[in-house]
C-alpha cells in the first residue's frame, strides 16, 4: 500500500526516473513561428544594422516634420542622408551577402529615398510626399519579407562564401 501511494504521489507530482527534457530554445521557437526569410548576420553586424534602421526612422520623422512645416529644403537635407551612396551600397551588399534578394531590396529603398530629396529640391511638395510613401512601402515590404538571424563566424563564412 505504501508503495502504491508513493507511485500515485509521483504520478500526480510528475515524478519520474527519466531525465527532464531540456527547456525549449525560445530563439529557435520564434524562428519556427516567423515565416520571413532570415538575413544571417554576425552579432556586431546585427547591432549595426539595427542602429542604421533607427537612423532611417529618424530621417523619416525629419522629412515628415519638414513637410508639415512646408520646409522642403529641410526635407531634402534629411532625405539625402537616407539616399544612395557608395558607402551605403557597400554596407547593404555586405549585410545582404547571405540572403538572396535582400541587397537588391535594400538598395531599391535607398534609390527611392533619392527621389524624396530630388522632389523636395524641386519644390514639389506632393511629389515629395509620394516619394516618401513609396519609400516607406519599400521599408515595410522588406521588413515583412526578411528578419535578422544571428549566426556565428563559421556559419557566416559558409553562407557568404560565394558572395565574397
Amino acid at each position: 500500500m505504501t508503495r502504491s501511494l508513493l507511485v500515485l504521489v509521483c504520478l500526480a507530482l510528475g515524478c519520474s526516473s527519466a531525465p527532464a527534457a531540456p527547456p525549449p530554445d525560445p530563439h529557435a521557437e520564434l524562428a519556427e513561428l516567423d515565416p520571413r526569410t532570415p538575413v544571417p548576420l554576425l552579432p556586431r553586424m546585427a547591432a549595426h544594422q539595427r542602429a542604421q534602421m533607427r537612423g532611417h526612422l529618424v530621417v523619416v520623422q525629419e522629412v515628415t516634420d519638414a513637410l508639415a512645416r512646408d520646409d522642403l529644403a529641410a526635407a531634402a537635407s534629411a532625405a539625402s542622408r537616407l539616399g544612395t551612396s557608395d558607402s551605403m551600397t557597400a554596407m547593404c551588399t555586405h549585410m545582404g551577402a547571405g540572403a538572396p534578394g535582400f541587397t537588391e531590396r535594400a538598395l531599391e529603398m535607398h534609390h527611392q529615398a533619392d527621389a524624396i530629396a530630388h522632389a523636395a529640391r524641386e519644390g514639389d511638395r506632393a511629389a515629395t510626399t509620394r516619394a516618401l510613401a513609396t519609400t516607406l512601402a519599400s521599408c515595410t515590404g522588406c521588413h515583412a519579407a526578411y528578419r535578422q538571424e544571428i549566426v556565428d563566424e563559421a556559419r557566416w563564412a559558409a553562407l557568404t562564401a560565394s558572395a565574397h
